[in-house]
């Protein structure tokens, strides 16, 4: 399941030599990016952003394949607004939100909520869409037109003819990821957006980066900080991903199903407990009760017909991550079991940008398959997510439909030779228009030989193992709630164990998934002395929960909406 993109909402790594860190973790050149790169060159942006004059853009290019930096280049979209308080300026502040496919192009709006001035006085606010996100050159797996289609299904205990459709959507996704991006697919992956991450950095004049990552962007901020060590200032790790190289990604994917199942848990008895309002039920069973029986009702007869389980159960996964969609989804559950169904299709109705989901679901698929190895049979995933299921019904399924491409993901020979089928088939047409070229084939053919040959240098390659040795990093801070569901708690201590000299600040007794400069006065506080005077609280400090939800109450505006508001556009 993607960990959704905060502030805004886990095949073969292929990795070359120069992918792997040298002995003790440094770069020969202490101040070099992995590539050539040229400074940027910020102007207005485009239209289509519906960014404010106050925010700059700009294009950077950097190589699709590191190991042949004077090969293929990608370009990614830049967005910055300078510090509002030029003589207290400390650099540029990068942020990533996570996904895998998620873009921070509006970061730089963040500076105007109350949380986040104090540091957008000190600090350019940067954000960019990591290769393959749109609006950076798009990576894509399917015809947005028939991505998204509605209603569908959710059951928890899905039957056997249920299973084997969707084993049939995942093979026929995987060959069209391969046959819409060939030989380039198997280049996004985390290892190569840590390296991105610091051609960003160079192309911005920093000598050291400061950055922001929460979810995802955690982890590839991890693999930075193992890269290019002595390329750190500061870094803010949110929401932490467990970066054990066993876990990357299917045992994290199984493990997070379990979380989301204590988090619903913890919605159950919050309704519950104000049964009053809601009249769900006044036992978290009573009102799991409610849940289900709405299901049933959607799936006899979607609502609009295109609210069906499973837009139900997309809509209601919005709990896990934030408490404070608790009395919204609460109260469009009631009011649609007691005949009003406009709530929810306030809240349930898909809408969206359809080309934009589909390209965020293509690169968050590629790069959780290229990272890792994924369990090549069907039985073990049927296996392990039956006997999950039994103690986790919520989530468990549904996180497996929106992985298992990776069980039939073509590996980086099968990617290289698809890469060649094309570019003779490109050729071919040219000759007959007249107008041959070879110069597609000859890159492809190339790119098999390079493959071929790192194969036989270096052998198959598994996720990197992140760890820092004591004094190579600064400080850095860490932030985890304990009842996290989309990167349980346990990733934060992992984490923290790879990266001597680090700080944790746990919320207790919390759940919301990213928890930097939110609603927490005292985690707000540990950030802000982190970012304006590099100072870091002990080992591990705690701060206590954010307020619970009150029953009733509208949703406090989110950041996105408050950016929306800012952009004029809400």
């Amino acid at each position: 399941m993607r960990a959704l993109a905060l502030y805004g909402a886990l095949g073969s790594l292929v990795l070359t030599g120069l992918a792997s860190p040298p002995a003790g973790g440094a770069v020969h050149d202490p101040a070099a990016p992995p590539a050539p790169v040229h400074p940027l060159a910020f102007g207005r942006c485009a239209a289509v952003e519906h960014l404010p004059s106050a925010v700059e853009c700009a294009t950077l290019t950097v190589p699709l394949d590191y190991a042949r930096p004077n090969g293929k280049k990608i370009k990614l979209m830049v967005s910055r607004a300078r510090a509002t308080a030029p003589h207290e300026r400390q650099g540029a502040l990068v942020f990533n939100p996570g996904g895998p496919g998620a873009s921070s192009m509006q970061f730089p709006l963040y500076g105007a909520l109350p949380t986040w001035r104090r540091s957008a006085r000190a600090y350019d606010f940067v954000g960019y869409a990591p290769r393959g996100v749109a609006p950076s050159d798009p990576l894509s797996c399917q015809d947005p037109k028939t991505y998204a289609q509605a209603p569908t299904d959710s059951p928890h205990f899905p039957s056997t003819a249920f299973k084997r459709k969707k084993v049939a959507e995942a093979k026929a996704y995987a060959r069209g990821c391969a046959q819409r991006a060939g030989a380039d697919l198997p280049f996004y992956n985390s290892v190569n957006n840590a390296r991105d991450l610091d051609m960003l950095r160079a192309a911005l004049g920093e000598k050291k980066l400061t950055f922001m990552g929460a979810s995802y962007g955690t982890y590839f901020g991890a693999i930075y900080a193992t890269l290019f060590p002595g390329h750190v200032r500061r870094m803010v790790f949110d929401s932490v991903v467990n970066p054990e190289p066993r876990q990357i990604w299917y045992r994290n994917n199984l493990d997070q199903s379990s979380a989301f199942e204590r988090r619903w848990g913890d919605w159950l008895r919050w309704v519950a407990k104000h049964h009053a309002t809601y009249r769900l039920g006044d036992t978290p069973q009573a009102v799991q009760r409610s849940y289900d029986s709405a299901t049933e009702r959607l799936r006899d007869k979607p609502v609009n017909g295109k609210i069906g389980p499973g837009q139900l159960q997309s809509a209601f996964l919005k709990t896990g991550y934030n408490d404070a969609f608790w009395p919204m989804r609460a109260d469009a559950l009631s009011k649609y079991l007691h005949g009003d169904a406009k709530p929810l299709i306030a809240q349930a109705l898909p809408g969206g940008d359809a080309k934009a989901e589909e390209n965020s679901n293509a690169v968050y698929t590629a790069v959780e398959c290229n990272d890792a190895t994924w369990p090549r049979d069907w039985r073990i995933w049927d296996r392990d997510n039956t006997v999950l299921a039994r103690t986790a019904p919520f989530e468990t399924w549904d996180n497996v439909w929106m992985n298992l491409p990776c069980a039939f993901w073509p590996d980086h020979r099968q990617s290289a030779a698809q890469g060649v089928e094309d570019a003779a088939r490109t050729t071919a047409d040219r000759a007959t228009e007249g107008s041959p070229s070879g110069s597609e084939l000859a890159d492809a053919s190339q790119q098999v030989a390079a493959t071929d040959l790192n194969d036989a240098l270096h052998g198959q390659h598994g996720p990197l193992d992140i760890r820092t040795e004591p004094g190579a990093l600064p400080p850095v801070l860490l932030l985890a709630a304990e009842r996290d569901a989309a990167t349980p708690y346990t990733g934060a201590l992992e984490l923290q164990r790879r990266l001597p000299g680090s700080s944790l600040v746990t919320e207790r007794g919390a759940g919301t998934h990213g928890i930097a400069l939110g609603d927490n006065a005292c985690v707000n506080a540990y950030v802000e002395t982190y970012l304006l005077r590099g100072r870091v609280p002990g080992h591990r400090v705690y701060c206590g929960p954010r307020a619970e939800p009150v029953p009733g109450q509208a949703l406090r505006r989110s950041r996105p909406a408050l950016v929306q508001q800012m952009k004029g556009k809400k």
